[in-house]
C-alpha cells in the first residue's frame, strides 16, 4: 500500500482549517495579477492607426481596411476576440505604447454572435493632394511631427499637416487630376512620395 506524502497531508490539513485555495469567483469578483494578459482593447485617443499591431499579430485577430468615399478616407481597425491568443505582441509593438493595451478583463465567455466579439475604431487618412493616394493616418503624421519637433519643418507634408493642426494655414480643397502639371508652388503641398519626386524634378 502506498502512503501519502507528508507534504500532501500537510496541505490537506491546511486546506481543512483555512479553507480552499481557489477563488470564490463567480460568487465574488476576482482580481487578476497586475501582469495578467487579458483582453486587448483599442484606446482611440492614443491609437494613431499605423497598423503596427496588425503586422505582428500571429493569429490574425487584428485587421484593417481603408475606405475612400467622396474624397474622404478612413481606416477601420478591427479586433476579433475569438481569434486572439492574448500573446501581448500588439501592446509590445505599439509605437505610442498606449494605442492598444491588454486589460484585466478575463471573464470573456459568451453565447452571443461572433459580431459581438469585435471592437472597431476609425482613423482619418491623409491623401495626396494630387493623385489622392493614401499617405498615412492623420494622427500618425502629427505624432511623427511632434516627435521630430523643429525638424519636422524639413519635410513639407509633415510641416503643412502640423500647421493645419495649429490652424495656421488656409483651408483649400485639393483638386485631384488624372495627370498633375506640377508648378513650383505645388512643392508646398501634402504629396505622396511619387508625386513629390515628380514635383521636385518637373518644377
Amino acid at each position: 500500500m502506498r502512503y501519502p506524502k507528508l507534504r500532501e497531508l500537510k496541505e490537506a490539513i491546511k486546506a481543512l482549517i483555512e479553507g480552499p485555495y481557489t477563488s470564490k469567483f463567480p460568487y465574488e469578483p476576482h482580481k487578476p495579477y497586475e501582469r495578467f494578459r487579458g483582453k486587448p482593447e483599442f484606446h482611440e485617443d492614443d491609437c494613431m492607426g499605423c497598423t503596427a499591431c496588425v503586422s505582428v499579430c500571429p493569429s490574425d485577430a487584428l485587421s484593417f481596411r481603408d475606405e475612400i468615399v467622396n474624397g474622404k478616407a478612413k481606416r477601420m481597425l478591427k479586433y476579433q476576440m475569438d481569434l486572439c491568443i492574448f500573446c501581448g505582441q500588439c501592446q509590445a509593438n505599439c509605437p505610442t505604447e498606449k494605442g492598444i493595451m491588454l486589460s484585466q478583463e478575463f471573464d470573456l465567455a459568451t453565447t452571443g454572435k461572433r459580431e459581438d466579439l469585435k471592437q472597431e475604431i476609425k482613423k482619418e487618412l491623409l491623401l495626396c493632394e494630387c493623385c489622392q493616394e493614401v499617405i498615412a493616418p492623420y494622427d500618425q503624421i502629427l505624432w511623427v511631427a511632434k516627435k521630430l519637433g523643429p525638424l519636422c519643418f524639413s519635410n513639407t507634408s509633415l510641416m503643412v499637416s502640423y500647421l493645419k493642426e495649429l490652424t495656421l494655414t488656409l483651408e483649400e480643397k485639393p483638386s485631384p487630376k488624372e495627370k498633375c502639371e506640377f508648378m513650383r508652388s505645388d512643392r508646398i503641398k501634402i504629396l505622396c512620395p511619387r508625386c513629390r519626386r515628380e514635383a521636385v524634378l518637373k518644377s
